[in-house]
């Protein structure tokens, strides 16, 4: 039988704002256990929550970004249950009516094809804390710093239809949030991670299946492998003669497997009601056209105005504009070597790009600087160096050692552009291989390379390849 396979994500965003959602308790990571947890946040007899304003204006920014609609009126609810991270007994959240609701965003798919994804509703709640097991024997430990840390639920649609459209449409939801400064985008601190609700169907068929929820997946690796084997455990299930159970899952990412964690609860289970400590949240025009002046340009039309005013592929463009730090980067590369738009990119994704990865640093903190690689870049464009020396010069830059020109002139590096020079070294390699002359005069035309080789190596690496070649074709054609 045919199977199709059905997933619709939660994926939880922690909000950029300094203080939490209904507190002024910090947000700040790293903090020790339970220094970071106020009256509010630990659910004290008597206290009562205040809205931060700075995570309604995040949430209406997400909205404006995917052509949401903006909740003129939206109430936030209690969503009971019992926890030990939950020291109130329920999660303050919105249930019937989120701040922002029916929107879409656009995936590109490995395969070169656009999808569209819908997204239900986006709306705000607070974090509950964390069970500590590591160094507690028989016991758990609470750490309450990141009870009422302002987060975003943004649900999509159940419209994608495999483990790669997954990632590819978390991933444009993560380039998205970065991009509109609401959230950093850390998975390894948790400020971004995701719910994966997963069900299989035979081929054609319009009813859904029974779906499971694996829980508080934190990479993009994880949640392909995590829905793939989820998948494949389904389907398997069901062609035994069982029946999938509706039930919360836990990825183990050492043994590439789910688990189950408890059977799922529906929301009626959860004794939602309108939260009385807080009145409905009411968003005014002049508060969306705050947060809309507060937008920068989003990424899918910088990679547009990439491929038109860079003559970029679409492929590049996307590379480049995946993360706005790395568009900001490219377009102050851009201007510093004076308009060279082709070679700025293939530097900011080949050399760059691996120095960064080799150090897992990220581009904003690179000691090579748009103006540094820049001046290295025009002296490619002048002929001074070669490509290859340039790749030399940028290492020692990414040491250190000195700016371009500096490092070029201590090292002797400049480019022979000289070319009665260069005919002097072609002169002596031709008359020191007659064989391979004769060969190439008779149609052997792959030795060229050989005599750039050595004639280059003659040189020094130091004779300029272009001349080079242009001579030597001219001089074994006589």
């Amino acid at each position: 039988m045919q199977w199709e396979t059905v997933i619709g994500l939660e994926i939880h965003a922690q909000l950029a704002t300094r203080s939490k959602i209904f507190s002024g308790a910090s947000t700040a990571y790293g903090a020790q256990p339970n220094t970071q947890a106020c009256a509010v946040d630990l659910g004290l007899p008597g206290v009562l929550p205040v809205l931060n304003a700075g995570a309604v204006n995040m949430a209406i920014r997400f909205g404006l970004a995917t052509g949401c609609t903006i909740a003129p009126r939206s109430v936030f609810a209690r969503k009971n249950y019992f926890y030990p991270d939950l020291p109130k007994g329920y999660q303050i959240s919105q249930y019937e009516l989120p701040v922002v609701h029916d929107g879409a965003v656009t995936i590109e798919l490995p395969d070169g094809e656009e999808k569209r994804i819908g997204i239900t509703r986006a709306h705000l709640e607070e974090d509950a804390g964390k069970s500590l097991h590591e160094g507690f024997e028989g016991v758990t430990g609470i750490d309450l710093n990141r009870a009422g840390t302002p987060l975003l639920e943004i649900v999509s649609e159940p419209d994608l239809g495999s483990a790669d459209e997954a990632v590819a449409y978390m991933r444009k939801i993560h380039s998205l949030v970065r991009y509109l400064g609401i959230c950093d985008g850390n998975m390894q601190e948790g400020s971004f991670r995701c719910d994966a609700n997963v069900s299989v169907r035979p081929a054609g068929q319009e009813s859904l299946g029974t779906r499971t929820e694996i829980k508080n997946v934190n990479s993009f690796r994880f949640v392909e492998k995590a829905i793939a084997f989820e998948v494949e455990r389904q389907i398997d299930v069901i062609e035994s003669g069982g029946a999938v159970i509706q039930e919360t899952r836990l990825y183990d990412a050492v043994n590439n497997e789910t688990r189950s964690m408890r059977t799922k609860e529906e929301a009626n289970d959860y004794r939602y009601f309108p939260d009385p400590d807080l009145l409905p949240l009411v968003i005014d025009e002049a508060a969306i056209e705050e947060a809309r002046s507060m937008l920068p340009e989003l990424p899918d039309a910088r990679k547009a105005r990439f491929v038109e005013q860079y003559g970029l592929s679409a492929a590049d463009a996307s590379l480049l504009t995946a993360a706005r730090e790395t568009a900001d980067y490219y377009e102050a590369l851009v201007e510093a070597v004076g308009g060279e738009a082709k070679l700025a990119a293939n530097w900011v994704m080949g050399e760059l790009a691996g120095a960064l990865n080799r150090e897992g640093m990220e581009i904003g903190a690179s000691p090579v600087s748009p103006a540094d690689l820049g001046a290295l870049l025009r002296r490619i464009s002048d002929n001074t160096i070669s490509g290859k020396i340039a790749k030399d010069v940028f290492d020692a830059m990414w040491r250190g050692e000195g700016d371009a020109d500096s490092i070029i002139d201590a090292r002797g590096l400049r480019q022979l552009t000289d070319s009665s020079a260069i005919e002097g070294m072609i002169d002596e390699v031709i008359a020191a291989n007659p064989a391979q002359v004769e060969q190439y005069r008779a149609g052997k035309d792959k030795l060229l390379g050989f005599f750039v080789g050595q004639v280059m190596k003659a040189s020094g690496g130091k004779a300029n390849p272009a001349q080079v070649n242009e001579i030597l074709r001219r001089k074994l054609a006589e």
